[in-house]
């Protein structure tokens, strides 16, 4: 079995003081649950769940143990992606724009290990809260059944051809009702584009990206 597909080897556990529980994401891009352990955690995955290049997300599959002067250190990351080109990624989390000490150590073990076996490690800190908010709300579109019909999907690549104010697109289209579903969906799934660092409104433009 591939990294990607394997179970975590442990769940993560509860702590007191935490802000967010552990849980389960639904992931649009492998259809199936990816445990996390914390609020930074759950954010990554949301927007890796969302990247283009990525292809496939587990929660700590694996282990790492590498020996140091007198003892051996052992690590499981948080993450593991599988890039569109194949390569693997293995990711930690971190809520804070510093890293300590220790935190940066760490860093530098895993990523030698990764560069040994050609794979890369990244480090995902805080993120800019609009564009947080932003695909958190389109992240409640990310299940196919809100991507509509074929004709409901070419009808808004017909209205937002060009730079067109969200709504002015929605309401050419037909029913808001059924229409802003179907473009939420279309915006998570980059098949349509808007500015997300600037926050959503209804004469945001939208538009389709070229083929």
């Amino acid at each position: 079995m591939v990294f990607e597909e394997c179970p975590p080897l442990r769940p993560f556990s509860s702590r007191k003081g935490r802000r967010t529980a552990p849980g389960w994401w639904w992931s649009a891009t492998t259809g199936g649950l990816v445990h996390y352990g914390s609020g930074a955690m759950r954010l990554h995955l949301m927007l890796l769940d969302r990247d283009p290049r990525v292809q496939g997300l587990a929660s700590r599959p694996l282990e790492l143990r590498w020996r140091v002067p007198g003892a051996v250190r052992t690590h499981a990351p948080q993450l593991m992606l599988r890039l569109a080109d194949g390569q693997g990624v293995l990711a930690d989390c971190t809520a804070g724009r510093e890293l300590s000490q220790r935190q940066r150590s760490l860093a530098a073990a895993v990523g030698e290990v990764c560069v040994a076996v050609r794979w890369r490690y990244w480090v995902l800190g805080p993120v800019d809260p609009v564009y947080r908010r932003n695909v958190t709300w389109l992240a409640g579109f990310r299940h196919p059944r809100y991507r509509g019909s074929e004709r409901l999907a070419a009808a808004l690549r017909e209205s937002f051809a060009g730079r067109t104010p969200l709504g002015e697109g929605v309401r050419r289209t037909g029913d808001p009702m059924v229409v802003l579903p179907a473009l939420f969906h279309a915006l998570w799934a980059g098949r349509l584009s808007a500015d997300l660092g600037a926050p959503m409104h209804e004469r945001m433009p939208v538009w389709a990206p070229a083929a």
